[in-house]
């Protein structure tokens, strides 16, 4: 094959130059389209193909993943909301709760307060009444004493008139 391509260039030169114009230059631009469309038929179009129908995957694969992140996204928003409802609602429980536990003590305080009140107003009076008793009883003791003191100063005849 290289003599053959030697032997052609020989030639070549020859006649003119490197560059025969004569029938030569068509057959070569004929061959080389030939090739161009057996290239084109054989690898570029099954490339080309190939080349697209990843680029097709590519892109079907990132909206497909983009549809998910949006789901996701809006499933994530959802429980979030979800779970600040539920705390609002917890606290609210809770306050209620805090708010239900000081009305039952305060309502406890007071009635314990009412009962201590009562207690020591009933208190009070008995000590009064025991007062009274005692003022009562020494007041009899003071009279039975001053009688008595009465009757050895100024004897038992005096005393009883």
């Amino acid at each position: 094959m290289m003599h053959w391509t030697i032997v052609l260039a020989t030639e070549a030169t020859q006649e003119g130059g490197l560059f025969a114009f004569d029938a030569t230059l068509p057959l070569m631009a004929i061959q080389f389209m030939i090739l161009v469309g057996i290239l084109n038929a054989v690898f570029y179009k099954p490339l080309t193909k190939s080349l697209d129908d990843r680029d097709d995957y590519i892109r079907n694969k990132n909206q497909s993943a983009q549809a998910r992140l949006k789901e996701i996204q809006d499933k994530q928003a959802k429980y979030e909301q979800e779970l600040a409802s539920s705390r609002r609602k917890a606290q609210e429980i809770i306050n209620a709760a805090r708010a239900e536990a000081n009305q039952t003590a305060d309502a406890d305080i007071a009635e314990a307060q009412r009962q201590a009140n009562e207690e020591r107003e009933q208190a009070a009076a008995e000590i009064e009444q025991q007062k009274q008793a005692a003022f009562a009883q020494i007041d009899q003791q003071v009279n039975a004493l001053s009688r008595q003191i009465l009757e050895k100063i100024l004897g038992s005849e005096l005393v009883k008139r």
